[in-house]
């Protein structure tokens, strides 16, 4: 690698620097790809500057791209000093697809994504509690096939399948301890699946899908740093770290119940962390709020998941047991986020998942914020934002889609838990 041009300029954003060679490699095409993705549509000047490659090396790439149908050229716009016609590019969102599956233990949700992140397919069904490992295989595969048919995609643009489940996993996609459903436990998925939609199948943590599919969608106002807090069976994290997720040696990275029991020195009878009930807010909500008084009144909240949404809805109306048992959830949550910012110096916490309530959201936002901007050791150095994810709806099945998008187009160099995982 060669040091970029001199005369390209430095800009507030994070930038990648390409390698100007006559013998052009994916290294470089991925650089272009991920500028044009961040930025939108760009001008060929543009890319030129903020990756460092010379204009020719820019346009010789681009007219492969081009050729391959990745990149499509908008109108062109005449520049504002030198009165030169130029012709921005973006990517063809139809060029490329990829299939998500988000597999919660009561939800199959199936997405077919094209690369602006947009759902062309979407396909729900609930799940038995009673749903053996092997049905669960056919179920999926299934689901797949129809969603992927009934989109009417090309399927020579669908580049793989991504799936989003809770941790922990095995690094060769294999379901470890999955809570709530032990049946499922040593389903190697990954495999499995691949032999029946032949198709490439990449596993991630609900939470890390999450966080790749927030950086794709979000492009220039997620180019940085950030931890997503997932809010679904539990609560999780993605870390997006260096321009790329971060999995970790065992795809296990992210873990945050832990992490906020340390922060509040809760212990388990070994003296391990103990594992706190408000890091699985779906189940301890409203056992939390009848502990303040709280009395369900709505005869339809007969499960877990209407009795949680029926007391976000109370605390939102006002209800004083429900407000307080919110507020004791988000300020624990909150504590692993202190926890997260001073270990990762990160400046940025996006929230989401399905069990992030709008009803909720001002309190969780207000709590972490508060924490996160007054806790952390250097507090002094940094204003943590705490935003609300972008993908406000299906994080986990358009995050897993966009984990086919991620490993194919993101540039990286070496880096095993890093390296890229489709095959080429």
């Amino acid at each position: 690698m060669v040091t970029p041009d001199s005369d390209s300029a430095v800009l507030d954003e994070p930038t990648r620097s390409g390698a100007n060679q006559y013998d052009l490699g994916s290294f470089n095409e991925a650089v272009i790809i991920e500028t044009i993705r961040v930025a939108g549509i760009i001008s060929r000047t543009e890319i030129s500057r903020r990756t460092g490659l010379t204009q020719q090396s820019v346009s010789r790439i681009l007219r492969v791209l081009l050729q391959q149908g990745l990149l499509v050229e908008e109108a062109q716009e005449r520049a504002e000093r030198l009165g030169k016609p130029r012709t921005p590019v973006r990517l063809r969102s139809n060029a490329a697809h990829a299939v998500g599956i988000h597999i919660d233990p009561e939800l199959l949700t199936v997405a077919v994504v094209d690369l602006d992140g947009t759902i062309v397919r979407r396909e729900t069904v609930d799940l038995a509690a009673d749903l053996d490992a092997h049905r669960l295989v056919d179920l999926v595969a299934a689901t797949v096939t129809a969603a992927i048919s009934i989109s009417q995609v090309d399927t020579a643009s669908l580049l793989g399948v991504g799936v989003a489940v809770p941790g922990p996993i095995n690094a060769d996609g294999t379901l470890l301890d999955l809570p709530l459903q032990p049946a499922w436990r040593g389903l190697e998925i990954r495999q499995l699946l691949q032999q029946k939609l032949n198709h490439p199948v990449l596993v991630e943590k609900d939470g890390s899908a999450a966080a790749i599919g927030e950086r794709w969608i979000g492009r220039s106002a997620r180019a940085r740093d950030f931890a997503y807090l997932y809010l679904g069976t539990g609560v999780g994290s993605g870390l997006i770290l260096n321009g790329s997720i971060y999995r970790g040696l065992t795809a296990n990275a992210g873990e945050f119940g832990q992490l906020a029991a340390l922060r509040m020195g809760e212990w388990d009878g070994e003296g391990g962390p103990r594992m706190m009930a408000e890091c699985n807010p779906t189940a301890s909500l409203p056992v939390i709020a009848a502990g303040f008084g709280y009395v369900e009144t709505d005869p339809g909240a007969t499960d877990e998941a209407k009795r949680y949404k029926a007391v976000c809805k109370a605390a939102a109306e006002g209800d004083v047991a429900a407000r307080k048992a919110v507020t004791q959830v988000a300020r624990v949550i909150a504590q692993g986020a202190v926890g997260m910012v001073d270990l990762l110096d990160i400046d940025l916490i996006v929230l989401g998942g399905p069990a992030y309530e709008k009803e909720i959201a001002a309190t969780l936002i207000s709590e972490i914020d508060r924490a996160v901007n007054s806790f952390p050791i250097a507090k002094g150095t940094r204003t943590v934002a705490v935003e609300e994810s972008m993908l406000q709806t299906d994080a986990a099945a358009v995050g897993a889609a966009s984990t086919i998008f991620h490993d194919a187009f993101t540039p990286r160099v070496g880096g095993s838990s890093q390296a890229r995982r489709l095959p080429k």
